[in-house]
């Protein structure tokens, strides 16, 4: 449970906490919120709050949002990065995104691991250029693409399939020559409530492929629906699910808010020691 990131090993044996850093003007929860100097201070406080990577992406993955090109992704993040790698060095950067073109620019200019929500699906070069720079990719499941995955989900059941799309999805990366792989179930990507709840509830399934599991639920439907909030009142039910996901054996969190994330890995390493 040992990722590479630039020479750089990163253990997953204790989960870590990454925080999230929407460069977009349409994200569900913080579109348009952090720009210029307001980037770099997002990254201070997520670092001084234990994040042990940012995960910065340029275009929504909302439902209903639309796929944008490599140009315009990277007219939005690439001087990030390169400012945030200059600012903060010991930082790990992650990027979320679909273009090749995106990955092998962020890659040279100081970022370290891939997170495609497509898993490499979207674009054919990205196997091919995660695996030319050894970085650690993350793949996740979702089942049609942002602008229709939510309008009526269906699954003859949806933990044999999100299991076998991995099952594919790991021996495509292991043949094009990626060495770290993590897998990200793809909670709220083309699933209802219900079928968040039980990918979660079996979430030790995928310890069969004896890789770093992912659990992005942040303020997501799965939370709000349940408790019928808004995005910005659901910070104490996302760490209600962080902790379930953390039980159920996740690796990694992906969050909007880092202290939280970090308090429930802390609570829940306590309850298991």
């Amino acid at each position: 449970m040992t990722i590479n990131c630039r020479g750089t090993l990163l253990s997953l044996d204790t989960p870590k906490v990454m925080g999230i850093l929407n460069l977009t003007p349409d994200s569900f929860f913080d579109g348009g919120k952090y720009t210029g100097a307001n980037t770099l201070k997002q990254v201070e406080q997520m670092l001084a709050d234990g994040a042990d990577i940012i995960d910065i992406g340029g275009m929504s993955s909302r439902p209903g949002a639309a796929i944008i090109s490599a140009d315009e992704e990277l007219q939005r993040i690439l001087p990030q990065v390169q400012a945030i790698a200059k600012e903060f060095p010991q930082a790990v950067i992650s990027i979320d995104t679909i273009h090749a073109k995106t990955a092998d620019e962020t890659l040279q200019a100081g970022a370290h691991i891939i997170n495609d929500i497509a898993a490499g699906r979207y674009d054919a070069q990205m196997l091919a250029t995660v695996a030319r720079h050894r970085a650690p990719y993350i793949i996740m499941h979702m089942q049609g693409m942002p602008a229709d995955m939510q309008r009526d989900p269906q699954y003859a059941n949806v933990l044999t399939e999100v299991v076998e799309f991995m099952r594919e999805r790991v021996a495509a990366c292991t043949v094009a020559g990626i060495i770290d792989v993590i897998i990200d179930p793809g909670y709220g990507f083309g699933k209802t409530v219900q079928h968040n709840y039980t990918l979660l509830r079996n979430q030790r399934n995928f310890d069969v492929f004896n890789l770093p599991i992912l659990a992005g639920v942040s303020r997501k439907s799965m939370v709000c629906k349940v408790l019928g909030v808004n995005p910005d009142k659901a910070l104490n039910g996302t760490t209600a699910v962080n902790t379930l996901a953390l039980l159920n054996g996740a690796n990694l969190l992906r969050v909007h808010d880092v202290k939280e994330a970090v308090e429930a890995v802390k609570i829940v390493a306590a309850y298991k020691a």
